[in-house]
């Protein structure tokens, strides 16, 4: 259809969007299908932080507010930064968007020009390479160790050219759990501070689900001379259970900030006023329930590896963080299926298993590292028991 934009051509709608549809298609026609497809918590906002969305409907702080972020919630994160990251920003400094997503689009946004490279290491969250290219840049992806899901100081530096604009950093990572350590990031940081080019977009959506004695650092923390070419990006959706509030937000030099600013007043203005105000309780109330939440994605963690290692064809490392793990499914790639199909890519495998078993995984593909997949077990310890059970029932019956 001529009328669509052209630059929309290089773009693909989310794979993990695609994955949830399709599921949700087959339980509608009454098939029993488990999704270990969606990238939420399972359990409920708090409390004290609903409150306080009510409260402020019943204040009647329902009209616009400034366009990214009251001033409330930006001193909310200014003192987030510095308790949690020790980061120091103004006000003047924080970005408030409808969703991280949005952040890390209007960054882009406000610096991409035709030709400019964006450094995205794999496996990587699927709109990464897509927002490079709707601002109109070049995507390239540095290939991390197929092990560790974590890109070595070699690879970045080889990636690096005279166009390259920007690296994005996401630890914990959303598909594969990998989390930098503080040596290994500053082994990162160090290659950084050679190439003054090069700005750093560090999404830390994840920082708080971490498990066993990972300690969470961020670039900019790790490394001060990067402070004024990176922007630190983080949100209440994962730690907080606000998914559907979307609140995104994040710290970075004033003249970034602004232009993103820009880029949000000609297109969205404000994020919702409930949800900020929701936002600022969430920041600044207790945090007690994170750790609570972290000892059972922690047991899920645990129990999904163990289940997936015991699968034939399957290896499942141990992730540091967030609520995915990403295991390689190299070992079944040839096998025929049930149905007599070919397994040629972990595209096959992941339909054949939601045909056959009627179990929603990712395929790793989407996110740039095949033949793996992505499970979240963000769900119930029954319903993973039972997806990992028909996992491996599945894998079993592959010749």
């Amino acid at each position: 259809m001529g009328f669509i934009a052209d630059a929309l051509s290089r773009v693909k709608p989310s794979a993990t969007i695609a994955v949830t549809n399709k599921a949700r298609e087959l339980k509608a026609a009454g098939r029993d299908v488990i999704g270990l497809g969606a990238g939420e918590p399972d359990f409920d906002t708090p409390d004290n932080i609903k409150a306080a969305a009510i409260a402020a409907i019943n204040e009647g702080k329902t009209k616009y507010t400034a366009v990214d972020g009251i001033p409330e919630l930006k001193q909310a994160i200014c003192t987030k930064f510095e308790r949690d990251n020790e980061l120091k920003y103004e006000p003047n400094q924080i970005t408030v968007g409808t969703g991280g997503k949005q952040v890390l689009y209007n960054a882009l946004m406000a610096t991409i020009n035709p030709g400019d490279e964006v450094l995205i290491p794999t496996p990587y969250w699927v709109s990464y390479p897509d927002m490079v290219l709707l601002a109109g840049g070049e995507p390239i992806v540095v290939h991390a160790d197929k092990e560790t899901f974590k890109v070595t100081p070699e690879a970045l530096e080889a990636a690096i050219t005279p166009k390259t604009k920007w690296f994005i950093f996401n630890s914990p990572s959303n598909p594969s759990g990998a989390g930098y350590t503080r040596a290994e990031l500053k082994a990162l940081t160090d290659v950084l501070m050679r190439h003054p080019h090069v700005w750093v977009m560090s999404d830390d959506m994840y920082e708080h689900l971490v498990y066993d004695d990972f300690e969470f650092t961020t670039p900019a923390q790790v490394e001060p001379g990067l402070y004024e070419r990176t922007l630190t990006v983080n949100g209440v959706s994962k730690a907080y259970s606000m998914t559907g509030w979307r609140i995104g937000y994040a710290g970075g030099p004033v003249e970034l900030i602004k232009a993103m600013a820009k880029i949000q007043s000609q297109s969205t203005s404000n994020p919702s006023s409930i949800s900020q105000w929701a936002a600022v309780e969430a920041l600044n109330g207790p945090q007690h329930f994170i750790p609570k939440n972290n000892e059972v994605f922690k047991g899920r963690r645990d129990l999904v590896v163990t289940l997936l290692n015991q699968a034939e064809g399957l290896s499942c490392p141990v992730p540091e963080g967030a609520f995915y793990v990403f295991p390689s499914c190299a070992g079944v790639i040839g096998k025929t299926s049930p149905s007599g199909k070919v397994l040629e890519t972990d595209l096959d495998f992941a339909s054949e298993l939601l045909e056959t078993e009627g179990v929603a995984v990712v395929p790793g593909s989407a996110f740039g590292l095949g033949p793996n997949f992505r499970v979240s077990y963000a769900t119930s310890t029954e319903a993973l028991t039972e997806a990992c059970k028909r996992i491996q029932r599945f894998c079993a019956a592959l010749k």
